[in-house]
């Protein structure tokens, strides 16, 4: 029987409205900022209330307001985002579970040992590999194109773990039936194996998809061309410190429309994000 708080249950409510509000707050003064002119949003204090100028600025922005900021369309720099995320947490997720079905399922000479090779990589930060990777890139000839953007971000020790982790749970017995059965190790990871990880691949995509939407440094680094810069790149070029004719209500546009499809990732997969990280604790 659980114990009576009331003065905890009077303040659970408060607690969760104050951080609701902390939390979207940000997001609602961007979007309000979107609906007003530039002239309103450099004037203090900004009103709380959206303006008479959305439609007006998102129309403005979608029809060339953006490209004539940063030399590139909105709908380009929406499109190399999508594309980078993509591949970054399809790659990831393909890249992790190959190596973690192989280090669990496999018995080979100093598996353990490449396994924790893997994982030494996370006590390195981004910035001591960003130079030689980038150099490679160079070498590759890769720079300016979605290979550049994204191969160097599909390796993940993090989600190798997970997997791992994931995988070492599935019982014994599963794995002497599919022998039985003449189970490949194909068949075995494709009947068994990746049927019970949906759940965890599902909860692993949404949080990757939003880390490869949310780059920042690396697509600065490989890009050259503005025609395959990302929304972050291109959001944040189209701020000129040294210039007062920035147009801020373009600026609230894009910064809104940035935060539109890793928003709708989560609200979709929601049930499906929420029940693998419930499932991967077990």
């Amino acid at each position: 029987m659980t114990e009576k708080r009331p003065l905890a249950s009077a303040l659970s409510p408060l607690a969760l409205a104050i951080g609701i509000v902390v939390l979207a707050f940000p997001l609602y003064y961007t979007f309000v900022a979107s609906s007003l002119s530039t002239a309103d949003i450099m004037r203090p204090p900004m009103q709380l209330l959206p303006g008479d100028q959305l439609l007006a600025n998102y129309r403005e922005a979608i029809d060339g307001g953006v490209e004539r900021a940063v030399g590139v369309s909105l709908e380009r720099l929406l499109w190399n985002s999508l594309v980078v995320a993509m591949l970054i947490a399809l790659g990831k997720i393909i890249v992790s579970f190959l190596s973690a079905f192989a280090v669990v399922f496999f018995r080979f000479p100093l598996r353990l040992f490449f396994f924790w090779l893997i994982f030494i990589t996370l006590m390195l930060p981004v910035e001591v590999r960003i130079v030689p990777t980038y150099q490679v890139m160079v070498d590759l000839g890769l720079l300016d194109s979605y290979a550049g953007l994204t191969l160097p971000l599909m390796a993940s020790a993090t989600a190798t773990l997970l997997f791992r982790q994931f995988f070492l749970t599935i019982p014994n017995e599963l794995v002497e039936a599919a022998r039985l059965d003449n189970a490949g190790p194909l068949r075995f990871m494709r009947d068994i194996v990746l049927p019970l990880s949906k759940t965890n691949i599902a909860a692993l995509f949404v949080i990757l998809f939003i880390y490869g939407w949310t780059q920042y440094l690396w697509p600065l680094l490989v890009t050259n061309d503005a025609q395959m810069n990302t929304i972050i790149v291109g959001l944040a070029r189209m701020v000129d410190y040294t210039n007062a004719a920035t147009r801020w209500n373009y600026v609230m546009v894009t910064a809104v429309l940035a935060i539109v499809p890793p928003v709708m990732v989560v609200v979709l997969m929601q049930r499906w994000f929420v029940k693998g990280l419930v499932e991967g604790e077990k």
